[in-house]
């Protein structure tokens, strides 16, 4: 059982949601304790249609006894009035007791009527509302409860004619809302109000309440509705966020269609819904690109930089430019801030779509200003999807590792070296991601929901890699173990399975690698681990499966990762190393000059990787 409470303030309601509540939660049979005689009024309360309950106020209103229990209740709790009068609220009904504690305290001492909603849940579907107003009077209180019917007359359906009552009921309950424009002039439901968290006024039949609410970054999502359903008719699907009455930002999913009734009058209806963006639950497939660099300052991933509309960057940077997400306006005049002018042309022409990929070391004055110089990586490249043209891009701040280059090449130039190799890998690492993408576009493009969800997990995983290594004392000693028990981390939070997956890891402490070593090792964990995740998904036995990884060194040139998963059903385990997925494993291992294979048994799948702890390095 789940209890929720919430004041709407635009109907000054008191909701109390209850989930999977039984009747004995309700009602507690318990001996009389107090004689209490029939309220003067008992005959007119009985032929009246409304549940009337009365509370006799004892221990100074925190308690109270009851003198009257409606014939509703006694009914449906299968008892007499003799098994309720005279007793205190709290042992008759503990549950009822406790949630009304505050609010019966409240008015017992103010003298406020309270309006109450009661909405009922079972199995966690909607079950009956009732609505209640508690009133001080003669020295007692009285509950005053109307029951509402659940359902919804299908008569004049079509004629778009619902009852009013019963139809602001279900836009309350579902957080959805509707209009309608004819001749220009909008009609409003109540359910409208309460998304946009406000009272009506005059005026609002006259404009688009909802799309006046837009934040200045979706501006542009409603200049697309507005070209679509300026057509006679049509039909429009959009997300996009609002602010409302009182400041809060809300994902706003509205379904626009246009036509002629049978008078030939020209009908626009709206149907509005409040979506929520929750953890591994975000509203816009982008969102899981950009999620996995939401912690990173240094590295940016840039969705369509060349629109001015449609643009979507990590915090990275805004972090760069030294700028809000809310002050920043996206246009080509950013690029006037760029030292180096062939550059600047070479991004017109990109965005002009004469070349297809930039991929340059720039120097960045943040607002114009040459004291406040950055050093920036960018590689963007531009591509045709679903036959429209977009852009992808990667942006990397090395202004400090610039600043460190410099210091290291005057006293250890093996240093300098180092740090152009990382340099070097960093980028080879997002030209790997962005083949990868590449790829998997050709290869599941009929399963744009599967490409976002392994770019995900790459995403993170270079993510911590780069932070990572640029924090690493010298970089060709990253520690494994300590890596790879961040990773797990990261992955139980994207993990999105109807059953639990334990994630267990075991590396040795002295094992650190360089990064040529430990990127293609990382990019090939993560492809096992998703192969995994994927082969434990259709097998819900009810048990829980586990991921074991286990690194050890077989000798000081070379090291073993086991990777297993134990609590399954392999029903046809050859198709494990058939998928596009494990292509890239062999592509990768072969990188790493290592070998790999796999084991099976009945519940458990085991792969060894066998693979050198150093390699050649690539930049002498």
């Amino acid at each position: 059982m789940r209890i929720e409470k919430e004041y709407l303030h635009l109907e000054d309601v008191y909701e109390i949601r209850i989930y999977n509540a039984t009747g004995k939660d309700f009602y507690n049979p318990t001996p009389q304790e107090f004689d209490i005689e029939d309220h003067p009024l008992q005959e007119f309360i009985n032929n009246i249609s409304d549940e009337v309950h009365i509370l006799i106020p004892y221990d100074d209103g925190n308690d109270f006894i009851v003198q009257r229990i409606s014939n509703f209740l006694l009914k449906n709790y299968n008892c007499t009035k003799e098994d309720g009068i005279g007793r205190l609220f709290s042992k008759l009904s503990p549950l009822f007791s406790e949630i009304l504690k505050e609010y019966l305290f409240d008015v017992y001492k103010n003298h406020n009527t309270k309006n109450m909603r009661f909405i009922y849940y079972g199995q966690d579907k909607f079950v009956k509302q009732s609505n209640a107003k508690i009133v001080f009077d003669m020295e007692r209180i009285f509950i005053i409860v109307k029951n509402v019917d659940r359902m919804i007359s299908k008569q004049n359906r079509d004629e778009r004619t619902f009852d009013e009552v019963k139809n602001n009921m279900i836009e309350n309950l579902s957080q959805t809302g509707s209009y309608y424009k004819i001749n220009g002039k909008y009609t409003w439901s109540q359910g409208i109000y309460n998304i946009i968290n406000r009272h009506k006024e005059e005026t609002d039949d006259y404009y688009n309440i909802v799309f006046d609410m837009v934040i200045p970054e979706d501006k542009h999502i409603v200049d697309k509705i507005l070209n679509i359903t300026n057509k006679e008719i049509s039909q429009c699907e959009e997300i996009f966020r609002i602010m409302d009455g009182e400041g809060a930002l809300k994902f706003i999913e509205v379904n626009i269609y246009s036509y002629f009734d049978e008078g030939g009058i020209f009908i626009r209806q709206g149907l509005v819904k409040v979506i929520k963006k929750q953890q591994n639950e975000l509203s816009k497939p982008v969102d899981f690109l950009l999620d996995g660099f939401k912690s990173s300052t240094k590295l940016a991933l840039l969705i369509e930089p060349l629109s001015e509309k449609q643009y979507n960057f990590s915090k990275g940077f805004y972090y760069l430019i030294e700028k809000d997400y809310d002050e920043y306006d996206h246009s080509r005049e950013i690029l006037d801030d760029i030292v180096e002018k062939d550059v600047v042309d070479q991004l017109q022409k990109l965005a002009d779509g004469e070349i297809t990929t930039i991929d340059e070391t720039l120097t960045y004055k943040v607002d114009g200003n040459p004291q406040n110089e950055k050093i920036v990586d960018l590689y963007i490249e531009r591509f045709k999807y679903n036959n429209n043209v977009h852009s992808l891009g990667f942006l990397t701040d090395i202004t400090e590792e610039m600043q460190k280059q410099e210091e290291l090449f005057e006293s250890n130039e093996q240093q300098l070296l180092l740090i152009k190799e990382l340099h070097h890998r960093v980028k080879n690492n997002l030209q790997i991601l962005n083949s990868f993408l590449n790829l998997e576009k050709r290869a599941y493009k009929d399963f744009p929901d599967l490409i976002i969800e392994h770019m995900q997990t790459r995403l993170i995983s270079l993510a911590l890699l780069h932070e990572k290594t640029y924090n690493s004392p010298d970089f060709k000693n990253i520690n494994l173990k300590e890596y790879l028990l961040d990773h797990d981390m990261e992955a139980k939070k994207i993990v999105d399975s109807p059953i639990e997956i334990e994630f267990e890891t075991h590396v040795n402490e002295d094992i650190n690698l360089s990064i040529e070593v430990i990127t293609p090792l990382l990019l090939i964990i993560d492809e096992l681990t998703m192969i995994l995740i994927k082969n434990a998904l259709p097998n819900k036995t009810g048990q829980n499966k586990k991921i074991t990884k286990k690194v050890t060194k077989l000798d000081n040139d070379t090291a073993i990762l086991t990777i297993e998963e134990s609590g399954i059903e392999i029903n046809d385990s050859d198709n494990i190393e058939n998928n596009f997925g494990y292509e890239i494993i062999k592509s990768l291992t072969k990188q790493l000059n290592g070998s790999i294979t796999s084991v099976k048994n009945e519940n458990v799948i085991t792969y060894k990787l066998v693979f050198p702890i150093e390699i050649e390095h690539t930049i002498n």
